[in-house]
């Protein structure tokens, strides 16, 4: 299949807010579940263990104007939440059987709880994250936090998910993300071959699929891209953080390109990219992902990070990884965990001698012409003076 024909696979699924994929998945089979998810990260293995299809939910995005949501929540948040809310009351997410709301900020744990009031027949559930990276402390508590996973699910299903099932679904994952990582790895190595805009719909529709039939979708992906005869430009070198959570249109990340910057390493939609690493398939499956959140998981700001020293050389670790030649800080609007890490990583990055740029954004920012300029501005003073 031509590049151009999986992204726009890619773009429909990313475009649809009635979640076709999804509906005709679950009534293939009967009996078939589906679990919703918010971002940053949730063990998909899990989900996929217990036979069911993880589908991520990031927002109603820009193409859909919120009107019941709003009564739910204050304007002064981000807008995921709300975008959600009306994703829901509006009947396009009545394909979940279940939700999960991995801890992100307060706003994303309220709003579990405004779930479960709201949708009492949807299996929903809080799912916390360890902030302490001691096996014995934080290890032990994700291990228990994981197997009222576990129980949850097979209430929600009326089947026993087995070691055996983790481990099947733990070594479906590994080779997930392994693919992922080398689409990430063929576009920092050659940005002109797969545009930012494309890589970005080619995971986001990963997190609503099948995970097998997602590793072939990048296995054909990278087979097409490196065949394909692309101009080379002479853009820069730019990696993006600070997305993790609600995400930016895409006519932003467009824009970004058209501006004459090439992004070569970005943290949108980490949830199949949060483990850096495989996970071992040999052992107790539970513990094995309770470790290697602990010791193979992304810096995020939502993530604590134990001394305050180590604050963005995470973020310095992958600008000089991917050979980025500047660094655009995009947050969201509102995102308390996003603005207040900035300030520190920002401050690193000057002491690294990273040339950086910082604005903010919400899901559906429809003025594009600012950020562009902005963006074109950065990418020319690089070229001049760095």
């Amino acid at each position: 299949m031509p590049v151009a024909d999986i992204v726009s696979r890619c773009q429909s699924m990313y475009e649809d807010l009635n979640f076709t994929y999804a509906r005709e998945w679950k009534a293939a089979q009967p009996g078939r579940k589906v679990v919703g998810y918010m971002p940053v990260y949730v063990p998909l293995e899990m989900i996929h263990a217990a036979g069911c299809l993880p589908l991520g939910i990031f927002g109603g995005g820009d193409q859909m104007e919120v009107i019941h949501g709003d009564a739910y929540y204050q304007s002064y948040i981000c807008r995921i939440p709300r975008s959600t809310i009306e994703l829901g009351v509006t009947g396009r997410l009545d394909v979940a059987d279940g939700m999960i709301f991995p801890f992100v900020c307060d706003v994303i744990r309220n709003l579990s709880g405004i779930w479960k009031i709201m949708f009492p027949n949807v299996w929903s559930k809080f799912f916390d994250t360890p902030q302490n990276f001691d096996p014995s402390i934080g290890g032990t508590y994700y291990a228990h936090e994981l197997q009222e996973f576990r129980e949850g699910l097979e209430t929600l299903t009326g089947r026993k998910i087995t070691d055996a099932d983790i481990k099947r679904s733990i070594g479906l994952y590994n080779e997930n993300r392994r693919m992922v990582r080398e689409v990430y790895a063929f576009r920092a190595r050659a940005p002109w071959s797969a545009p930012a805009s494309e890589v970005y719909l080619l995971m986001r529709a990963g997190l609503m699929m099948d995970v097998e039939e997602h590793t072939q979708m990048l296995k054909d992906y990278m087979r097409e891209a490196a065949a394909e005869d692309r101009p080379k430009r002479d853009n820069v070198r730019i990696a993006i953080f600070g997305s993790f959570c609600e995400q930016p249109p895409l006519n932003l990340i467009k824009s970004i390109e058209m501006a004459g910057c090439y992004v070569v390493d970005d943290d949108y939609s980490l949830v199949n990219r949060f483990l850096t690493k495989d996970v071992p398939t040999d052992g107790d499956p539970v513990m094995a992902l309770s470790l290697a959140y602990l010791t193979s998981s992304v810096e995020t700001s939502c993530k604590y990070v134990p001394v305050e020293e180590d604050k963005g050389k995470f973020h310095i670790a992958a600008v000089k990884e991917c050979r980025a030649e500047g660094v655009i800080y995009a947050t969201p609007s509102f995102c308390d965990p996003a603005l207040l890490d900035r300030p520190m990583i920002c401050s690193r990055l000057s002491e690294a001698g990273i040339p950086y740029i910082a604005f903010k954004y919400a899901e559906n920012s429809g003025q594009m012409q600012p950020i562009r300029e902005q963006a074109g501005t950065f990418a020319d003073s690089i070229k001049l003076w760095s």
